[in-house]
Formats: C-alpha cells, structure tokens, sequence
C-alpha cells in the first residue's frame, strides 16, 4: 500500500486497496509507492505488492503488471491472477485468542500440512510474520524454526526473486 490507511467502512475488515476509493486513486498510489521504493533501493526493489492487512480489491489485481509491479503477495490460497501470486499460508500469531505467538506445536503441524500440500503439487511454505507486534514467543519460535531448517538438507529458503520466476504464468 502506500499509507497503511483503512478507507473501508467501520462495519468492515481494514483495507487500504478496496473498492471504498475511485479505482484511478487506488492505482496512483501503488504506482507511486512502486517509484518511491524503486528510487530509494534501486535493483534491489522487489516489484511486489504485499497489501495492508492482505486485502485487495480483486478488481484491482489485473492492473497491477501495467503499473511495474511483477507479483502479490496476500494470506491465504491463490487465485488466479496475470501476475505472479506467493502467498502467506501460515500465520504465526494468534489473532483471535491472545494475540501473542501461536502455540509452537500447533505452528509445526500448519507447516507440515502446508508442506505436504506443497509435495502434492501446491504451493510453498509461506510464513506470515508481523515483526511489529511479534512476542517473545513468536521471535522465539523464528529463531528456532530458521536454525532447524537451516541443519535441514530437504529444506531451502529460496529468494523472493526465484519464487516469482517460478510462480510466473502459473494460475493465468
């Protein structure tokens, strides 16, 4: 996004990227957040758009490519898009109970099922983080997750740049 302001009404989910703003405003200022972070990072600027709270308007996504960016990132399965598409798929923090870092043991098992489903054709493993609310707990499990997989021949943390190459053209 490009303020991290909510425009959807208080009766609904938080979304900066919804339909509540005419569709030209929206568009302007993805673009002029893709420039200002492509001018501050240069080469190293990762055309993707990662929405506020992961919602976007999906009226919106077929004109993301015409605007710079190469893929989306929101939570959740992929749909369908004309861009690259790598989602989140398991979040480590417990938003409806004590919104802390979810039970450890409970994370470990959304991965290996999520891992499973990737063996079965799937998508990867994809970890949603919020390094600004993040406890103990959740800095612990990272830790400890990042240490494991990295002793771990059958693992591999692949670039962001790799993942789009890959997901490139898939789900048109």
């Amino acid at each position: 996004g490009w303020t991290h302001r909510n425009h959807a009404p208080e009766d609904q989910k938080k979304q900066e990227l919804g339909a509540h703003r005419p569709r030209e405003v929206v568009l302007d200022d993805l673009a002029r957040g893709l420039s200002h972070v492509t001018g501050l990072h240069g080469a190293r600027a990762v055309p993707m758009l990662v929405p506020p709270w992961n919602r976007i308007d999906a009226g919106l996504v077929s004109d993301l490519g015409s605007i710079g960016f190469a893929a989306l990132s929101v939570y959740g399965p992929p749909k369908p898009a004309s861009l690259a598409v790598i989602n989140s798929n398991v979040d480590i923090m417990d938003w409806h109970g004590t919104r802390g870092c979810r039970d450890h043991g409970l994370l470990v098992q959304a991965i290996i099922a999520q891992l499973q489903r990737a063996f079965d054709g799937g998508e990867p493993v994809g970890l949603l983080t919020h390094h600004l609310v993040h406890d103990e707990s959740a800095w612990l499990f990272l830790e400890r997750l990042f240490t494991v997989t990295a002793q771990t021949e059958a693992c591999a943390w692949l670039p962001i740049r790799t993942l789009i190459g890959r997901s490139a053209g898939r789900g048109k």
